[in-house]
């Protein structure tokens, strides 16, 4: 698959963060350990669908205690409208609970810590350590994925592959929002199957042998 060359790279982004200067995550948080919670719950979930379930969820819980107060039965009766609920509650509770007994009931800013807590893989890890901690991070979701691959960006056949060839390849001054300039480009323009391509900033660059015409 061909890959773009460092002067397209440094376009791409470039045009990227012309059309979006201060990208932020769509998962609605007040501190770092709600945003912990809420990525958490968004495995195989929707944005929108997480955020509707944790509003009034957050309102009642703001710290690993709380949280540990409520228990799983009462943060299940919040989060049932989300896929794999129970398994999600389990994981938050017990995240919470090693989050008091190890950590001070503070997030830590650490990514072996943050992967060994119920729930929490490598993806989970960078989201919180990019916009939490400001780590030049990027978490690869399934629109990264796509973008990296689709575009030419960075083609690798797993997530870790994209994400390590992301790293190497994005230039430093764009390496803090990255993450999210590709998420919410995968998102709403390069979409999987419907890729918005005539409305593109950068489908004169990309890659991609199936680009959609305007009709």
């Amino acid at each position: 698959m061909a890959q773009l060359k460092p002067a397209q790279i440094e376009e791409f982004y470039r045009r990227l963060q012309e059309r979006d200067p201060a990208p932020k995550g769509e998962l609605e948080h007040h501190n770092v350990y709600q945003l912990l919670v809420a990525v958490v719950l968004s495995a195989q979930a929707t944005d929108a669908g997480v955020n509707k379930a944790t509003r009034p969820l957050f309102d009642k819980v703001k710290t690993p205690q709380q949280m540990l107060a409520l228990g799983e039965a009462g943060l299940t009766g919040y989060i049932k409208t989300i896929g794999l609920y129970r398994g999600k509650a389990k994981n938050v509770i017990g995240l919470s609970r090693i989050l008091v007994d190890s950590h001070g009931g503070e997030v830590p800013h650490d990514r072996e810590a943050l992967e060994a807590l119920p729930g929490v893989g490598r993806k989970t890890a960078n989201v919180v350590l990019n916009i939490a901690f400001g780590e030049p991070t990027i978490a690869v979701d399934t629109h990264v994925f796509r973008v990296g691959n689709r575009t030419g960006l960075a083609p690798g056949k797993t997530p870790l592959e994209v994400e390590r060839k992301l790293l190497k390849r994005t230039p430093p001054q764009f390496l803090r929002h990255a993450h999210h300039w590709l998420i919410l480009h995968g998102r709403y323009v390069c979409r999987a199957r419907a890729p918005n391509c005539p409305v593109c900033v950068v489908a004169d660059i990309c890659t991609f042998k199936g680009k959609t015409v305007s009709v």
